[in-house]
C-alpha cells in the first residue's frame, strides 16, 4: 500500500521532533554535568540490555535473521532514508529478505545509552561497516541514533536516524 505524501511528511516531522527533543535533553543533561551533577543514564540493567540488543540487531542483519529483526523492530518502526523516502519495518525486512541490502560485517564504537523512566530510551553510536545495496558498495563509517520503547516488557526500536561520516 502506497503511503500518502501527508503520512510521509508526518513521519519526517515526527522523527525531526524526536531528534530536537533528544538534542534539548542532551544539552540540558550536559549542562547538569557541567555544574557537577552527574546525569543518570537510567537503570544499569536496561542500559546493558539495550547495548546487547543493538549488537544483536547488527548480528541479525549480517546473518539475515528476519525473525530476530522482526522482534527487534517495532511494528510501527519508521525512518527516513538518505533519499528522503520513509522506510517502514516491512520495507526494511523485504530489503534484507531479497538481499537488496546486505550487511557483511560491522564494528560498533563506544555506545551511549540514556534511559528515560521505564518506557523510553535513546542509543547513539558509530559503526564501521561493509555493506552493499543493489550490488553497489555502500561501506563506510556512520553515526546513528535509535529511539527505543519498552513494550510488553521488551525494548524495541521505534525510530532511527543516521548519517555517513566523511
Amino acid at each position: 500500500m502506497k503511503k500518502s505524501v501527508f503520512s510521509q511528511w508526518f513521519a519526517v516531522l515526527l522523527l525531526l521532533s524526536a531528534l530536537v527533543w533528544w538534542a534539548s535533553v542532551s544539552i540540558r543533561e550536559a549542562a547538569a554535568v557541567g555544574k557537577g551533577r552527574n546525569a543518570p543514564a537510567g537503570d544499569p540493567t536496561d542500559v546493558a540490555t539495550i547495548k546487547q540488543l543493538e549488537k544483536e540487531l547488527g548480528d541479525a542483519m549480517v546473518a539475515v535473521d528476519i525473525d530476530k529483526l522482526n522482534q527487534i523492530y517495532a511494528d510501527d518502526f519508521a525512518t527516513v532514508g538518505s533519499s528522503g523516502k520513509v522506510i517502514t519495518k516491512d520495507n526494511l525486512l523485504k530489503d534484507f529478505k531479497s538481499f537488496h541490502d546486505k550487511l557483511e560485517w560491522f564494528e560498533l564504537g563506544p555506545m551511549d545509552v540514556q534511559v528515560f523512566g521505564n518506557v523510553f530510551a535513546v542509543a547513539c553510536d558509530s559503526v564501521k561497516e561493509k555493506r552493499t545495496r543493489d550490488g553497489k558498495d555502500t561501506s563506510g563509517e556512520f553515526v546513528w541514533m535509535d529511539l527505543l520503547e519498552k513494550r510488553a516488557g521488551k525494548w524495541v526500536v521505534v525510530r532511527t536516524a543516521g548519517a555517513r561520516l566523511k
